[in-house]
């Protein structure tokens, strides 16, 4: 899956005028498994560890697969605030990983860290990455990072900062954190947020918060799995007034 592709579906001529960091040759190798895999299983599961960034996205995604003839089977340990390094050690989420006979395997951080200072996500997101990484392939899943998306203001404890500034930085802090844990895959949901916000339509996507998704930005994250899940647009999220339920927490 190329980016062009997906800003061919979202119809942004904004993608164009950004470079995006150039994929490492295990990046596309992890890309090619990942659609083949998710493309020619019949049922494909796909397992969920983050926070509350991924409440609801489970079944939001199920659902868009459903209504495109295609079934998934979903499952998620997501805790609200929680970070990797807590999942890392929290045997509840290490056994859903081993047990449940996963497909893929969604790698989210906490919405902050990703965007601190290199020393601190390296420090503290780089090894629970990894390890998650790890163990999702030694159970024979493929694991993914979920990138998430720049808070509306930017983050309140750096002074000075908007949502394009933290967007940026979590775009870092994921395509190094992919990069250190052999070239996985990134899901680029904070990318397309960034394209809504330039286009003018970013204020939908966030919950009165500020951080947290709506149900547009919900459906919009959905709509950006499928298409790195499937490699094919699934609808126009712009125009959706699709619904979803949220997840069991």
């Amino acid at each position: 899956m190329k980016w062009s592709s997906l800003c061919a579906f979202f119809g942004l001529a904004a993608c164009a005028n950004r470079s995006r960091p150039t994929p490492l040759p295990d990046t596309i190798q992890a890309r090619r498994a990942l659609l083949d895999r998710m493309t020619n299983t019949a049922e494909p599961a796909v397992l969920f560890v983050g926070n509350s960034y991924s409440f609801g996205l489970p079944s939001a995604l199920s659902n868009i697969a459903a209504t495109r003839g295609k079934k998934l089977r979903v499952g998620h340990s997501t805790y609200g605030g929680w970070t990797l390094e807590r999942h890392a050690s929290h045997a509840p989420t290490l056994r859903k990983i081993r047990d449940g006979r996963w497909d893929v395997v969604v790698i989210q951080e906490q919405s902050q860290l990703p965007a601190m200072s290199s020393k601190a996500y390296t420090t503290k997101m780089f090894p629970p990455v990894k390890q998650l990484a790890a163990e999702a392939q030694a159970n024979g899943a493929i694991p993914v990072l979920y990138q998430t998306w720049g808070r509306r203001d930017g983050d309140k404890t750096s002074r000075g900062d908007d949502f394009q500034a933290m967007n940026l930085r979590l775009r870092n802090g994921y395509t190094a954190a992919a990069k250190h844990a052999g070239g996985i895959v990134i899901v680029p949901v904070g990318d397309a947020w960034e394209n809504e916000v330039m286009a003018g339509r970013g204020s939908s996507l966030f919950l009165d918060d500020g951080s947290h998704p709506s149900q547009a930005g919900i459906r919009l994250n959905a709509e950006i799995f499928y298409q790195t899940f499937f490699g094919t647009p699934s609808g126009d999220f712009a125009h959706s007034n699709g619904t979803n339920d949220q997840a069991t927490r």
